[in-house]
């Protein structure tokens, strides 16, 4: 392997680790000793019975995941097995904790190796559920932002941003997003006729979900994961007594901004915790409370996904023996 590919496979897998760690050093320095003293007590304290039950309601979001593969499997005239498509699917959560993104490629991986699938029609049929994905997440978003525009708005003012300073700042965006449309249509960079190849698959992928004849099971069960994901962090909530009345919307907050931070480093190390702390802050929950919530949700569902990944990685082989 050349030396540039062998830096740059290791700056994928160290870079978003250094991004976590350096998070945690940032959150806690920030830290007194009487909130760190907190943090403690309250996972001394923390109702542990609502861990569990969100750990419960989060393996629904496995099984859904892996039964609404089967339609766009099956969309391509491949017949699966559903306990490898859920051993698969496990795996990839595990290995997308070590280097982002990479779940993906070993599900697809996987999924040839045990049923045959070619490589890139299963990464297609992902590719497809990434959009899906993708787009229910834009619903939550803006349902979200619209609902909290005033508190959103308000923090602003707080940090000393003007209602002019947020003019410019859509101006100037506005004016990015035109060049950026610009060089999209004329320029014939290599980097632009890339991600068009990447584009075009893509729109492949959702076309794919719009032909298949089981579409509408398809999006149901999209919908049903990210219910799942929200009912297993809304659950969450009742394990500390400070973050057990809070409101459904502050609920939806959490759940945006904590799904946002996951893609910033290993898994949300260090991210996770810290976007929930700012948001809950938004609305009277103290910093050492917010931090407290957020590695006691972090912590439990790595946890699963650790346990899940490795017993799928051994039943893999075991199950499959021909």
């Amino acid at each position: 392997m050349p030396v540039k590919k062998q830096i740059s496979k290791v700056l994928t897998i160290v870079l978003p680790l250094l991004i976590g760690l350096g998070i945690i050093y940032y959150q806690y320095s920030t830290l007194t000793s009487q909130e760190l003293d907190n943090i403690k007590l309250s996972f001394q304290k923390a109702n542990y019975t609502y861990i569990y039950l969100s750990l419960f309601v989060a393996l629904f979001g496995f099984w859904a995941r892996a039964y609404r593969w089967k339609y766009a499997l099956r969309h391509l005239g491949y017949q699966t097995q559903f306990k490898n498509n859920l051993f698969t699917v496990c795996v990839s959560y595990l290995v997308n904790l070590t280097i982002p993104r990479s779940g993906e490629i070993s599900r697809a991986a996987l999924l040839k190796k045990y049923e045959g699938v070619p490589f890139d029609k299963a990464f297609g049929t992902i590719v497809a559920e990434r959009i899906v994905d993708f787009i229910i997440f834009l619903l939550f978003v803006t349902i979200g932002f619209v609902s909290q525009f005033d508190t959103l708005y308000q923090f602003l003012l707080d940090k000393n941003v003007s209602l002019q300073t947020i003019i410019y700042a859509v101006i100037v965006g506005f004016l990015l997003f035109i060049i950026f449309i610009c060089i999209w249509m004329y320029a014939e960079w290599s980097i632009v006729k890339k991600l068009k190849q990447k584009l075009s698959g893509l729109v492949e992928g959702i076309l794919s979900v719009y032909r298949m004849e089981d579409r509408w099971s398809y999006i149901f069960y999209s919908f049903f994961i990210w219910f799942s994901y929200l009912l297993m962090f809304y659950v969450t909530i009742f394990a500390l007594p400070e973050t057990a009345n809070i409101s459904f919307d502050v609920v939806v907050m959490g759940f945006i901004f904590g799904s946002l931070a996951v893609g910033f480093s290993n898994g949300g190390l260090g991210a996770y915790p810290l976007s929930i702390a700012l948001i809950f802050s938004l609305y009277g929950i103290s910093n050492d409370i917010g931090t407290a919530f957020g590695w006691l949700v972090w912590t439990s569902q790595t946890l699963l996904t650790i346990l899940l990944g490795l017993l799928s990685y051994v039943l893999l082989p075991l199950l499959n023996k021909k």
